[in-house]
């Protein structure tokens, strides 16, 4: 599993430019499942026929990261950006990005504090004011390595820590996508689509293409999310504790969840002995705010891997959080149907 989500984590798939992360993930699902398909907006959809056929069960889990594409090359080199995806600027000012295919090393950069005016250092930099520094002297240099539409992701590596602790970046959500690889592994009684969706990150777009096609009588989202248990927050805000292992959705801000499935949910976890905790939390969305909407509407639910410092570098995922994950999720699909 650790293996499983290094080479996930580490390669690039913003949103948008999910090519390599595509292939990777196709590649890895084949031998899993009876038939896999790339749809026209680039989803990953894996069909695995049950034991029984007892229904058809859509399980998501999206492929894309956030990160940053290339407006405008300047004078001096340097690379203009926006993003893709929400993301706190705080988190950016000299980190480090690949740019491109060729995976172009830049950093990212402001004007140096001493040359900034005193209300100017009161204030969060905004992303309008840093630029990517590649190394490059001018316009003409820069240009020969990067191009204005080429993405960014950020520069960083898989490092196991503490006790069972994962840094990554992107663990929202190829920690969900790890998952439902595994969850393949096993056999049910009722027919799985897993889809492995694209362009979550800038609106869901991928769910909602992916849904009309497989048309699921109901569906499972597997996402990261929120994990806000540091210090100078309030416990009431904490969304999801880490170590407390999966967190079931019972709201967001894109969909209600079923309250059936809701609660089978939480019985399965109990009866099984799984440690689970619910999401204290309705804000952000995720892939089922489309699902649930798509064809004559699909009955949906949403686990979540609690991920501390989402959309930043250096996500932070407990280990057995996500093993829980992944066998809440396989106890819920073999009740199904029976």
């Amino acid at each position: 599993m650790v293996e499983l989500l290094k080479q996930l984590t580490e390669a690039m798939g913003v949103s948008g430019n999910e090519g390599e992360i595509r292939t990777i993930i196709k590649g890895l699902v084949e031998p899993l499942a009876d038939a896999v398909r790339v749809d026209r907006i680039g989803n990953v959809i894996a069909y695995k026929k049950g034991r029984t056929g007892a229904g058809r069960i859509m399980l998501s889990a999206h492929m894309d990261e956030v990160g940053l594409i290339i407006t405008s090359i300047v004078d001096n080199g340097m690379l203009k950006f926006k993003p893709v995806g929400g993301m706190d600027p705080r988190v950016l000012v000299s980190k480090r990005v690949l740019v491109g295919t060729d995976r172009i090393p830049g950093v990212l950069g402001i004007k140096a504090i001493h040359l900034q005016e005193p209300d100017e250092r009161k204030h969060a930099v905004k992303m309008k004011q840093m630029v990517i520094d590649i190394g490059a002297k001018s316009k003409d240099e820069a240009e020969k390595l990067v191009k204005i539409g080429d993405y960014a992701m950020f520069d960083s590596r898989f490092v196991l820590f503490g006790q069972d602790r994962v840094k990554a970046k992107a663990l929202d959500d190829r920690a969900g996508c790890a998952a439902l690889i595994e969850v393949l592994k096993d056999s049910y009684d009722s027919d799985i689509v897993a889809c492995f969706t694209v362009q979550e990150e800038v609106g869901l777009r991928g769910a909602e293409v992916a849904a009309n096609h497989v048309k699921p009588d109901m569906a499972l989202v597997v996402e990261g999310t929120t994990c806000a248990d540091v210090p100078d927050v309030e416990p009431h805000e904490y969304t999801t504790r880490m170590g407390r292992g999966p967190a079931i959705s019972f709201m967001d801000r894109t969909s209600i969840v079923n309250r059936e499935l809701y609660g089978r949910l939480l019985k399965t976890a109990e009866a099984q002995g799984i440690p689970a905790q619910i999401k204290e939390n309705v804000s952000g969305g995720n892939d089922a705010g489309r699902i649930h909407l798509s064809g004559e509407g699909v009955p949906s639910a949403v686990i979540s891997v609690p991920c501390r410092y989402i959309h930043s570098p250096s996500s932070v995922m407990d280990l057995n959080d996500f093993k829980n994950t992944i066998e809440l999720v396989k106890a819920f699909l073999k009740g199904c149907g029976q």
